[in-house]
């Protein structure tokens, strides 16, 4: 079992390193987190949820994890290698040339979370880290109850044509140059709709989280396009899938003040049109004023994403252990459940 360490984000917050297999860049580790809770809460039953992040991001949410341990759960959050808490310097922040390589950290941490198999376990992403998961999910069909997507990125800004037409050129470049880089696009209004000092409501790692994001590269966006081709020919995933949007994007070279209310990063529209092909029980709510991480928007809407989560959840944790979870157990071979 890992080492559980003080958190920087403070008591009530732990985390553990997560050693993987090394790559070609050196060692690798991934970081899990976990909001520690003694007290017994009411809800509609125990559970736990493990939470992924997106591109050029880190687990840093506190009102999310309140919000998850206030209706019962047991809440744990992953910084994927090369993020966060798991950067290191001698590598390429965030770089991967398969989001397939992400089962590695995400079954390390599901080994420590699963001390409670019978409880329903949901996965929670945001935008890439909502697309491993949903990828993960398919090729683990027994081991999840349910997945809450927020604002995931499910398909291209220029939608499936826009990515069709890239697909050949990037997987041709990743081949040649996989660590070559892309002129930056980020201008830095995401950012401006979150930060703090920069009129937003949050503080966090601006190291872990830059303002104008990470750098791009071949190999990553090679990744993340193979991983939207495989959700457009549909995942088949069965379990109950929430998808959590903004009602409008604004994609545009120049500030408003208006990106303080709409996703800037990617295309909803493209996404609503896409997330049926997740699999045969999918939920998609549009929320007015959202940012791209609706979490992070004002708390009246934040108030309104809570409640939509909170209607969807009856369907995956009633109080009782769900089929899935029960056959997840069964498939560890831990005994007595199933």
């Amino acid at each position: 079992m890992p080492r559980w360490l003080p958190d920087v984000l403070g008591s009530p917050f732990e985390c553990a390193e997560l050693e993987l297999p090394a790559d070609a860049e050196g060692p690798v580790s991934a970081t899990l987190v976990r909001r520690v809770r003694d007290e017994v809460i009411d809800g509609p039953g125990v559970f736990d949820v493990l939470y992924v992040h997106g591109w050029s991001d880190y687990f840093f949410q506190r009102d999310l994890a309140e919000y998850w341990v206030s209706r019962g759960a047991r809440f744990f959050a992953l910084d994927l290698r090369k993020y966060g808490r798991s950067l290191r310097p001698h590598q390429t922040p965030g770089y991967i040339e398969d989001l397939a390589a992400y089962d590695e950290e995400i079954d390390a941490a599901l080994d420590v979370i699963r001390t409670q198999p019978a409880a329903p376990l949901v996965l929670m992403g945001h935008s890439t880290g909502g697309l491993t998961l949903s990828l993960w999910a398919s090729r683990h069909p027994d081991l999840v109850d349910g997945l809450v997507l927020n604002a995931p990125w499910l398909e291209w800004q220029t939608r499936a044509v826009g990515r069709a037409l890239l697909e050949p050129a990037i997987g041709l470049g990743a081949a040649l140059h996989p660590h070559a880089e892309f002129p930056e696009v980020d201008l830095g209004f995401y950012s401006r709709s979150v930060r703090s000092r920069l009129g937003g409501e949050w503080e966090y790692d601006e190291t872990w989280r830059p303002e104008r994001g990470f750098h791009t590269n071949r190999g990553w966006l090679n990744a993340v396009l193979r991983g939207q081709a495989t959700v457009s020919r549909g995942l088949g995933i069965r379990v109950p899938i929430l998808v959590l949007l903004s009602t409008r994007s604004m994609l545009q070279p120049a500030w408003s003040e208006q990106m303080r209310y709409a996703d800037t990063a990617i295309e909803v529209g493209g996404v609503a049109r896409r997330a049926p092909d997740l699999g045969l029980d999918v939920t998609i709510r549009r929320i007015e004023g959202a940012l791209h991480d609706a979490t992070l928007s004002s708390a009246p809407v934040r108030a309104v994403v809570w409640e939509a989560i909170d209607r969807w959840l009856p369907a995956v944790v009633d109080g009782a252990p769900r089929p899935a979870a029960r056959d997840r157990a069964s498939a560890l071979g831990i005994p007595g459940v199933g």
